[in-house]
């Protein structure tokens, strides 16, 4: 019988790998980019809120984190070790370029994509790159995916949230959307700070990051994409979102009952009839990773409500990632096919990865 106590292996032992799909990165350049913003007296208060910790502070958490977000090497790869993960899908950490300037945003999409691309070729076998882009240029964004996606082999591309208080349903970003759809990658949709007109109340109670913030505007920007019709438009865009779907998932049966509702109305001129029910968008155009959320009834449920193919595993690295929470997952009361769907074969379905003989 198998010790429940003893450190998580890789290699499959246990039936399946472990591939983590939702696993951070930074650069030199992005953190002082930031920096130089904190010190303005105008600094737009969520990135004070988001960076202002990790990337300046020198408290034990912060240099813990900050020193792996910069490491894709082999510290990173002594941690996956140590908590069993055999490969991890990794992107440029929120806020990513989406805070910059358009032209300084674009070029650190280029530095974190090449660094990144450079990373998976030395672990071939152990990484997986998602290409940062800076939709504040979206004609330079796409042309920015198409580059790292042909050159790396990445195999998806990764927006955090809201770009300068703007989402990806407006018709400004379609050329973005447009690319990811036709080279047939999904997009994470990656959380960040509320922007400027959402974050008051929930900084006064400080509530505005990971704890809950993050999860209010992320999810709003997913649901947003349903909503305003961008997933008619654009049918084979595939979307990932962490932290078991920014609790979407756990709305969908009042979000079909008054978004009918409120169509049928036209109580809210701007909202429209869609081709089908929020929900099923959900089950058809989006896959939800656990990151941050390492409980089983949410991933059970999750998993009745959508699908056990549509439910992926995910650490959060290096913001959440405790070995007990991998041996804790392992132990999930979860058939045997379906464990092997959550930890290993989704991803590689998701992110159309081959491994031989797995």
């Amino acid at each position: 019988m198998t010790d429940p106590t003893a450190r998580p292996q890789t290699g499959g032992t246990q039936g399946y790998l472990r591939i983590a799909t939702e696993e951070a990165f930074a650069t030199p350049e992005m953190i002082e980019l930031y920096r130089q913003q904190l010190a303005l007296p105008d600094c737009d208060p969520g990135v004070r809120s988001l960076v202002g910790f990790y990337f300046t502070h020198e408290s034990p958490r912060a240099r813990f984190v900050r020193e792996r977000l910069l490491d894709i090497d082999a510290l990173r790869i002594a941690d996956m070790d140590a908590r069993g993960i055999d490969m991890q899908v990794i992107g440029l950490t929120s806020p990513g370029p989406n805070m910059l300037p358009a032209d300084q945003a674009t070029a650190l999409a280029e530095i974190a994509n090449d660094r990144l691309g450079e990373a998976c070729a030395k672990h071939p076998d152990r990484f997986i790159g998602l290409a940062a882009c800076a939709p504040q240029d979206p004609e330079a964004a796409a042309r920015e995916i198409e580059r790292s996606v042909g050159r790396y082999g990445f195999r998806g591309v990764i927006i955090n949230s809201h770009i300068q208080g703007e989402y990806l349903d407006h018709p400004r970003f379609r050329p973005v959307l447009a690319t990811i759809e036709r080279l047939g990658i999904p997009l994470y949709l990656h959380p960040q700070t509320p922007p400027r007109a959402m974050i008051g109340p929930l900084l006064e109670a400080g509530l505005d990051g990971a704890i809950f913030g993050f999860g209010v505007e992320t999810g709003f920007h997913a649901l947003r994409l349903i909503t305003s019709g961008t997933l008619d438009r654009f049918p084979g865009l595939r979307v990932v979102i962490g932290h078991m779907g920014e609790a979407l998932p756990f709305w969908m049966a009042r979000l079909d009952f008054m978004h009918n509702a409120q169509v049928t109305s036209q109580r809210y001129e701007m909202l429209k009839p869609i081709a089908k029910k929020p929900s099923d968008y959900l089950r058809e155009n989006f896959y939800i990773t656990n990151s941050g959320m390492a409980w089983e009834p949410v991933i059970r449920f999750t998993q009745q409500v959508l699908g056990t193919d549509r439910v992926l595993y995910a650490m959060d690295y290096p913001y959440q990632c405790p070995v007990e929470e991998v041996a804790m997952l392992d132990r999930m009361d979860m058939s045997d096919a379906d464990k092997r769907r959550f930890f290993q074969t989704n991803a590689q379905a998701v992110f159309g990865l081959e491994i031989t003989g797995r």
